[in-house]
């Protein structure tokens, strides 16, 4: 189970994925720049992060527990779950309607599809 990961939380862990291992004043610097968020919000998130084991701080090294790909994942299933009932047809018969999708899109769909 991925613990719930809310969005300037994703927007943390995508620079922290992106750069990890990392020191907590390197990701500090970081987020300072690409969020506009001060030191203590950093050591913030990182603390709530880790208490859910979505981090680990350790020596004042942060990595990741858990990958960007079990994320979306997880937080896909939710929609999937709560919007549409579960039901994985209902979501791509709505998503594709509102997308236009290019020939090389659909058929790299397919192709997910006969792997599965």
């Amino acid at each position: 189970m991925i613990p719930k990961i809310f969005e300037s939380e994703y927007r943390f862990c995508l620079i922290l994925w992106e750069n990890e291992p990392i020191s907590s004043r390197k990701l500090s610097e970081l987020c300072k720049e690409k969020l506009g968020w001060s030191k203590t919000t950093t050591y913030t998130v990182i603390k709530r992060l880790s208490d859910r084991g979505v981090v680990k701080n350790e020596n004042t090294i942060v990595t990741s527990l858990v990958t960007k790909e079990q994320v979306q994942t997880s937080e896909v299933e939710e929609l999937v779950e709560k919007k549409f009932e579960g039901s994985l047809p209902a979501f791509v018969a709505a998503f594709t309607k509102s997308k236009n999708l290019s020939d090389s899109d659909v058929e790299e769909i397919m192709k997910i599809i006969e792997r599965r």
